[in-house]
């Protein structure tokens, strides 16, 4: 088992899929698979679709800045991997991530799968968040204060989320907050601070994909319901009931092609918007995934256990945002045109 021999490239490629063979010993992985693992780089391209919705939508209003939009691509996806590293810090000093818990079965954990110390990751933390410190001054300083309360109300959520006391993890609006992140926050104060202007319509348009972002983590919240509620945490899952949680997912999947369809009606988006709408046979699937308890076991060959709802979600998420990506650009090239 200890002769594995992997490549650096595949150590990362595999990072990036989220997958882990157990049969690599961890002291193999070199320092960016480690880091890529304890981010969950997996996951930090919905921060990097909603940094690409925003310079979409500021490009078809004519206020494009290449140099901004860099920064806050950077800045979104730095927020991001601190939020995920956070979260692994907390959950890990409270107990919740234990060798029993969904979080250590799925992938590598960076503290409880012993892959760095806590010194380590800490530091990994403060650096990022100095990053992201230094993008935010330098919008406040060329957008005014606006810049400012964005990326203060995104922090603020960052540490209410799982570091506060009394976090929104633990009382049933965690997932509520990421609608609010990955949508108003992220895309419309990403869009203001490309273009120095609010925008009704690009806070609207943010909504299917901040809806989708909350439905990934409603999923992964209802698959680990056993879990946390002997830990005490009333996850929205918790709140509602295994059913009614369902059912709220189904709805938030189905929301998002509704309400793209309306930002068409209404304008707010270009008609290009609909191919979102190709997605929608795999929407389709998702919501017939959670019409029905999650069985007992993993079928044969599946990987991600004990994750199932959340695997449907976020797969169907990622190919909405792209498609949604897809018709904004061609939205914003026909602007440029025409």
């Amino acid at each position: 088992m200890n002769n594995v021999a992997v490549s650096k490239r595949e150590l990362w490629y595999n990072a990036f899929r989220g997958f882990y063979r157990k049969e690599l010993p961890i002291e193999q992985l070199d320092p960016i698979s480690r880091w890529l693992y304890a981010s969950r780089s997996i996951i930090l391209v919905i921060s990097a679709q909603a940094a690409i919705i925003a310079g979409l939508l500021a490009i078809r209003a004519g206020a494009f800045n290449p140099l901004y939009f860099v920064l806050l691509l950077v800045g979104l996806v730095v927020a991001h991997a601190i939020s995920n590293l956070s979260n692994d810090y907390f959950g890990f000093h409270r107990g919740h991530d234990t060798p029993q818990s969904p979080r250590m079965r799925y992938t590598l954990h960076p503290l409880a799968s012993n892959m760095m110390d806590v010194s380590s990751l800490k530091k990994g933390i403060w650096m990022l968040i100095a990053v992201g410190v230094l993008i935010a001054v330098y919008f406040t300083i060329v957008r005014g204060p606006g810049a400012a309360i964005f990326a203060a109300l995104g922090l603020g959520i960052l540490y209410w989320y799982d570091g506060a006391p009394r976090d929104l993890k633990s009382i049933g609006f965690g997932e509520l907050a990421t609608l609010i992140v990955w949508g108003p926050l992220m895309i419309g104060g990403g869009y203001f601070c490309l273009s120095g202007k609010l925008s009704t319509p690009a806070f609207l348009a943010s909504i299917p994909y901040g809806l989708g972002v909350m439905s990934i983590l409603v999923g992964k919240h209802i698959d680990q319901m056993e879990f946390d509620v002997t830990q005490k945490q009333r996850t929205l899952p918790i709140v509602l009931g295994e059913k009614r949680a369902r059912l709220f997912n189904q709805a938030s999947i189905f929301l998002m092609y509704l309400v793209v369809l309306v930002l068409v009606v209404v304008g707010y988006v270009t008609p290009f918007a609909l191919i979102v709408f190709l997605n929608f046979p795999r929407g389709w699937k998702a919501m017939g995934v959670f019409s029905k308890p999650r069985p007992d076991n993993a079928p044969e060959g599946y990987i991600g256990w004990p994750l199932w709802y959340h695997r449907f979600s976020l797969v169907h998420n990622k190919k909405f945002g792209w498609l949604y990506i897809l018709g904004l650009a061609l939205g914003a090239a026909y602007a440029l045109v025409f």
